[in-house]
Order: C-alpha cells, then structure tokens, then sequence
C-alpha cells in the first residue's frame, strides 16, 4: 500500500512469513512442551528458530527469550532485573524520551520504592552518553536507553554507554532496540547491552510476539508464575507459529538490510526536502540524517492539530501518525516532543511519517504536496483547530 505511511506503528508481514505461520498451524499441532513426537517437533521448530535468531543478532540462541511483543518484553526486563537486584540497589537511569512501555514501567517501580533518574535530551532528541553515565551511582543496578526513539527517529549512543558500563558489572544495561532492528546497525553482544527488546511486527513479522535478549549468567524474577518455559522466566505454552515466523522475518529483515536502508535514507532526504518547502513546517527530527534512523520523520504543522492533520491525510488515501501507536489516542502533546524543548502549540500538531522500502521517491513527493495543499487549505478555509 503505497499511502501507508505508518511502518513505526506496525509492518504489512512478508508473504513468505504468513505462508510459514500458516503451515506451522495446520501440520504441527504439538505442545512443545509434551513428550511424544508431535511434541518434540514443535519444539525442534522453536529451537531453530531460537538458532536463526541468534545468527541473525550475533549472540547465543539460549539467550533469546520469546514474549507476547515489545511491552511484554520491556517490562520484564526492567521489573525482572530491579526485582533480582533489589539487595544490591534500588536506583535507574533512564531516559525521559523512552517508549511508554519503558516509561510507565520505571513509574511503577518508583511506586515500589525505586529511584529512576530519567536524563533529557537536547533539542534533536538525543540524550548525551556522558550525561547517562554520570548520573550512574554506586546504587544503579540498572541503565536503560532505547535505541531509535519511536517518535522522532532519533539514534541515541547506546555503543558508547554500553561500552563504557562493561567497566561496571554491578549494572545491568537494556536497550528498547524496537525501532532500530533492521534500519540501523545493533550488535548487542560486542556493546555490552546485557538485555535487548524486540517486536516482530515491527520487522514485517506478526503481531501479538516479540523477543528479549537475556545475556547468559543474568537473573531475572520473572513477571508470572505457572511453568518452566523460556527458562522459567515466561511460562505458558510457546506459540510455535509465531516464533517460527517471527524468525524468518528477522532472517529476511536482516539479510536485505543494507540496501533497504540506503533506499530509505536517500527517499527520507527527499521527503525532509520537500516538507520543509511547506510553508511554517518545522521539522522535530534530528536536523542530521546521520543522526536519525533511515524510516521516521516528525514534523509539525503549526495551528493545525494533529488529529485534524491526520484525517485530513486519510480523506487522500495517506496514513499517518500523531505518536506513537501506543499512545495515540492520548489528546496529550507528545511527551517525547515537550521533553526536547518543543512548545505545546508545536507538539500538538506534530505528525510522525515512517518509511518502508517500498517507497519511492515519487510516493514522497506525492505524500508532500498533499501535506502542503492540505495544509493552505486548513489555514485559509477556517479549519483551524
């Protein structure tokens, strides 16, 4: 769907992943858990997929944990490992520019008594490695910064902050490397991340599945209590299907990656480009493109609301976002945006356009001047919200 511009949210799965997922259903029935031959498949269809994950991300296949999508993930890795470590210390550093699953997360443990230091970024949304690591105290049992943000694109330095805390092993280190697998390099076994956050339908996998990367040796309390899957950190029945497909999504994802991502940064150039011959723009992005990943693009329409923007977009077969998908239907400014520095007129009409290989450069240029057409129009028809 060449209008669809809303991949950050979620990706159209690759035919072969649905025909994967479909064939699983209908000729391996087995729990991977029993213990006759259906059984026994199914689990030898999780342990290759445990083994095409681990090549793809370049760490060992015992150290990939399958959940139920990203929140899932993010939760247990911060609960998981606060909780374990709480004898230690009781103290975070985070970001204030994190996906609500992190963020939310961090707000609940403070309600147990945990300290979470959330670092801002500057005016590019982008949080400064030295900043993270000297809000680090001999108490921090936990650092954790997302790869890509999930709203404006932007790359934070988690290879330097990684690598720096490998000089400090009584503090674990997560990333949210959600929106970043796949558009730009992650290699979370050489930088020193200790845990790493997936989600399958954002790699043109299925919903409803993600992963979390465990470093070997970490202890985690897990988030539920009912069996000894996933190394009795995630117990009920694996959904087989689902994992099978999530592993050949993240295969075909990784092995095109490098000429996919060169086509979105050079159609991500053109579309900033002609955006910006709006008139009043304002681009939330990193001005950089070196500094933001090749698939999101956030600007603002000033004295439109974003809402208004967004549907206005849809009447012309354009789909878009205002926030993140999870909190879209949050009438708030974007927390993301006010923690940059934006003001609160500009945060509320800001859109989130993001890219997938299929585009072209015409798709872009086409989906600019309907924003601009669109936009004179509100202006100068009353439609002002």
């Amino acid at each position: 769907m060449k209008g669809y511009f809303d991949h950050s949210a979620t990706t159209p799965p690759y035919p072969e992943v649905v025909k994967a997922i479909g064939e699983v259903m209908l000729q391996h029935i087995g729990n991977p858990s029993s213990l006759h031959r259906l059984g026994m498949q199914a689990e030898q269809l999780v342990t290759r997929s445990r083994q095409v994950i681990g090549q793809s991300l370049g760490v060992p296949e015992a150290s990939i944990l399958f959940t139920s999508g990203g929140t899932e993930s993010n939760n247990l890795a911060l609960k998981g490992i606060s909780r374990s470590l709480r004898d230690r210390g009781r103290h975070l550093v985070t970001t204030a520019i994190e996906h609500a699953s992190v963020y939310e997360a961090c707000r609940q443990l403070e309600q147990e008594g945990y300290e979470v230091t959330y670092i801002q970024p500057d005016k590019n949304g982008i949080v400064s490695a030295d900043a993270v690591m000297a809000a680090v105290r001999d108490d921090t049992i936990l650092v954790s910064v997302m790869h890509v943000n999930n709203e404006t694109g932007a790359i934070q330095p988690v290879e330097q902050i990684g690598k720096q805390l490998q000089a400090l092993p009584k503090t674990a280190f997560h990333v949210d490397a959600v929106q970043g697998i796949g558009k730009v390099p992650f290699y979370p076994h050489k930088w020193g991340v200790d845990m790493a956050t997936l989600s399958a339908h954002k790699l043109r996998g299925p919903k409803g599945i993600g992963l979390l990367y465990v470093r070997e040796g970490l202890v985690l309390q897990p988030l539920m209590g009912g069996g000894a899957q996933e190394n009795g950190l995630r117990p009920g029945t694996e959904n087989v299907p689902l994992i099978v497909g999530t592993a050949k999504a993240i295969r075909l994802n990784m092995e095109s990656m490098s000429g996919t991502v060169r086509h979105m940064q050079e159609v991500k150039e053109e579309l900033i480009r002609e955006l910006l011959h709006i008139p009043s723009c304002v681009l939330n992005s990193p001005e950089s493109l070196e500094s933001g990943a090749p698939h999101i693009v956030n600007v603002s329409f000033p004295g439109v609301k974003s809402e208004v923007m967004l549907h206005a977009l849809e009447q012309e077969g354009y789909y878009v976002s205002t926030q993140s998908a999870c909190s879209s239907r949050d009438a708030k400014a974007s927390r993301i945006l006010k923690a940059m520095g934006v003001n609160e007129q500009l945060a509320s009409s800001a859109i989130r356009i993001s890219l997938s290989p299929e585009h072209t450069l015409e798709d872009v240029r086409a989906l600019a001047h309907s924003c601009g057409t669109i936009y004179e129009g509100l202006q100068t028809g009353g439609a002002i919200r």
